[in-house]
């Protein structure tokens, strides 16, 4: 009977006796770029049974099967971010290409062997698309000279990107103090981008000028994918000298050119 089927099932799968269907590795890039693409890679051992389907989903929903016994064997489903290189993915591997913002999410390998275990296993990973900045931070509100006593107040803007760039300031190459930071502001550009702001406001001391120069750098980074900075260069007010001081002797006294006469006669 059925009943007798599945108890000696339990009893096999207790023991050790029966294969177990075992993720060996699951990989989702943690950032891609938007138009580049991915390669989504779903590893298994099906330690002697039959692979029965492997099926692919994004925050729930599938959008790639593949069952080897069908025909054709893959199978990709339309899901808004989505584009499936059917050509060059497998059993093991979905190739998604090209990357859009909506590409972001968590995506989901499900491998389930064949009878008798029906065994499945599930691996996820979360992949975040983004869309660079056109350009590097810009800095403004600087002036060219500041002596000691002076405000500096400055801000940093990064380009439209999605998601907003982290920006971090330096001086001389120091990061700044988070009591010298005013912000960070992220506003909304357009549908989809985001920019953000980061003020840097100080009073200058005597030991911010280093061989006589004062260097201010903003940073903006979005994870391992995006890296660029501005740095400035301002000079310290350098003091002026002091008017030098002529003594003159009013007694009247002979100039080189009549001590040479004078040698002469």
């Amino acid at each position: 009977t059925l009943i007798s089927v599945l108890i000696i099932f339990f009893y096999l799968s207790v023991t050790g006796l029966v294969a177990s269907l075992k993720l060996q590795d699951l990989h989702v890039d943690k950032y891609t770029l938007v138009g580049g693409h991915t390669i989504l890679e779903c590893r298994f051992n099906l330690e002697g049974e039959g692979l029965y389907s492997v099926k692919w989903y994004k925050d729930g929903r599938e959008f790639y099967r593949y069952v080897p016994l069908d025909n054709p064997k893959m199978q990709a489903f339309t899901i808004n971010g989505i584009h499936v290189k059917l050509d060059e993915s497998n059993q093991t591997q979905v190739v998604l290409q090209p990357l859009e913002l909506s590409s972001s999410g968590k995506y989901t390998c499900e491998v389930s062997a064949e009878a008798p275990s029906f065994q499945t296993v599930m691996g996820d990973g979360i992949m975040t698309t983004i869309q660079l900045p056109a350009q590097g931070p810009r800095i403004d509100g600087g002036r060219p000279r500041y002596q000691v006593g002076d405000m500096v107040r400055l801000n940093c803007t990064s380009g439209p990107s999605k998601p907003a760039a982290k920006l971090n300031w330096f001086i001389n190459g120091v990061q700044a103090d988070d009591s010298f930071l005013l912000g960070p502001r992220i506003q909304s550009v357009g549908p989809y981008l985001e920019e953000s702001a980061l003020g840097l406001e100080f009073r200058v001391k005597r030991h911010h000028f280093k061989h006589g120069d004062l260097k201010l750098k903003c940073l903006a980074s979005i994870g391992t994918m995006y890296w660029k900075s501005n740095e400035e260069s301002v000079e310290g007010d350098r003091p002026q000298r002091p008017p030098v001081m002529e003594v003159r002797d009013n007694q009247p006294h002979s100039s080189r050119t009549d001590l040479v006469h004078s040698k002469l006669k």
